[in-house]
């Protein structure tokens, strides 16, 4: 029976897939790649459907293997509120960190809430999990302990991650543990008034996560046939792969600042890592509240996306701005592009099936990419804020001026040609406007979705992986 070293799953809302893996000498090399649609009611029907399909596409009558890793972001992730001291400050804080970790951050609360308010949001949301935020080290105590009272009042099935000022943390575990709350402590995620610290938090998520799947049906089942017993976020699993190949490894180096695109049918994410950042002192990474200078950050437009948030597009930018990305213009046009939009919602699954379907694609694509790139980088102050120290001309917020690398993924860039694809790109990047984005990227696509493999071998195969991709992903290159 044909067996390869290594299976990647991905379990998405709409696709399963998979990709296989040989290994030869000290590297792995990529076999192939195959998928199928997620069946919602059980998982594991999906997962022999993508190893038939693979199994058939490499002309073998089954396929196993000795090694199995998994991402997922089926039913939409995990749901999150992120609890904070104050919004500009730790409760962004608590954002960044969730969103980091791929999980959906449904609401940020703030001390600032009123207390009804927020019990209201608990027991109407109902989390899989609380992101508890709130004080640097030595700073406030009580917005956690009155966090900690209103999480018990909402009598919530949700677990609580604690990651607040830390001389409040036992207290609080202690109110959650007498509500009969479940409660996980990790260190603050943000100790000063300059510093994120993101890792710890965001494995406990992913913790949480993998704990929290087995209650769906059939993904208990996934969790049995991997190696290693994790199930990563899919969207953590694309930024742990931008991290490795930003950073590298002991043994490798890496590529330095990169920009990642991941346009899908409900969102379009956008994750930057630039490795630039780290040797900063706490002078020049400033207050966390007026920058992003974290190493990894992410993005996410919930509702710019090519298929379930088709019509999302066409609202935020407008049909005739929508239309000018491929120099189209007319009345009879604009009301096509939306018809059709409304159409995908309904119908995610469909594949453009006519040179016009396909021209509206490209630019329902252009138009959601230009959107999530200029609200994920920073941009010239046009005027002045005396509040924090800003005149005309100022770089705020996330600076992606020096980012080498844009690497493109979603079903768009898979399915187009690599002129297509570099078209689209360009297009996006076209109208620089006052944002702070890469003044000479190299633009790289994902032609078989394979960052998110990245991601899941990160820390088992971090060497194989980062050469993987030095020969899969970056030999396709195109410059500006």
């Amino acid at each position: 029976m044909p067996q390869v070293d290594l299976l990647v799953y991905d379990v998405g809302s709409t696709y399963t897939k998979v990709a296989a893996f040989n290994r030869f000498g000290p590297n792995l090399r990529f076999i192939g790649r195959s998928q199928a649609p997620t069946t919602v009611k059980n998982i594991e029907m999906g997962l022999i459907n993508a190893r038939h399909n693979l199994a058939r596409n490499l002309q073998w009558s089954e396929v196993t293997s000795s090694h199995t890793l998994a991402t997922s972001s089926a039913a939409g992730g995990l749901r999150m509120v992120a609890m904070g001291y104050m919004p500009r400050v730790t409760a962004k804080a608590a954002k960044e960190v969730a969103m980091s970790a791929g999980a959906r951050v449904v609401e940020i609360i703030s001390q600032e809430t009123p207390v009804d308010f927020r019990l209201e949001v608990l027991q109407e949301i109902k989390p899989d999990i609380i992101l508890l935020a709130g004080g640097t080290d030595g700073g406030d105590q009580d917005s956690l302990l009155a966090n900690a009272e209103v999480i018990v009042n909402s009598k919530t099935h949700g677990v609580v991650i604690i990651a607040g000022n830390t001389q409040a943390q036992a207290k609080v575990e202690e109110i959650l543990q007498l509500g009969g709350i479940g409660a996980i402590r990790v260190p603050n995620v943000m100790p000063t008034i300059h510093e994120l610290k993101v890792k710890p938090a965001r494995e406990a998520i992913h913790q949480e996560f993998i704990r929290q799947i087995t209650r769906a049906r059939g993904l208990g089942r996934l969790l049995e046939i991997v190696s290693n017993g994790r199930v990563i976020p899919t969207p953590g699993a694309v930024l742990m792969g931008a991290e490795l190949l930003a950073l590298g490894t002991h043994e490798k180096k890496g590529y330095g600042n990169i920009l990642v695109i991941d346009i899908g049918g409900a969102t379009t994410d956008v994750h930057s890592v630039l490795p630039d950042l780290e040797n900063l002192t706490k002078e020049e990474t400033g207050l966390v509240v007026s920058n992003e200078k974290q190493l990894a950050y992410r993005t996410v437009e919930g509702n710019l996306g090519l298929r379930v948030s088709a019509t999302g597009i066409v609202e935020t930018v407008g049909a005739n701005e929508v239309l000018a990305k491929i120099e189209l213009k007319g009345e009879d046009l604009m009301k096509e592009i939306q018809i059709y939009a409304q159409y995908l919602e309904k119908n995610p699954e469909h594949i453009s099936s006519n040179q016009k379907e396909i021209d509206f694609d490209k630019a329902l694509a252009i138009s959601a990419i230009e959107v999530a790139i200029k609200r994920h980088a920073g941009y010239f102050a046009q005027s002045f804020d005396p509040v924090i120290g800003i005149v005309p001309g100022t770089p705020v917020g996330r600076d992606l001026r020096k980012v080498q690398r844009v690497i493109a993924v979603g079903g768009i860039f898979a399915h187009s040609t690599k002129e297509e694809a570099l078209e689209i790109l360009q297009k996006s990047f076209a109208k620089r406007g006052i944002s702070l984005l890469p003044e000479k990227p190299e633009f790289v696509v994902d032609h078989h979705y394979q960052l998110y493999t990245l991601g899941a071998m990160a820390e088992e195969y971090p060497n194989e992986a980062l050469t993987l991709a030095e020969n899969n992903i970056l030999k396709g290159i195109q410059k500006v």
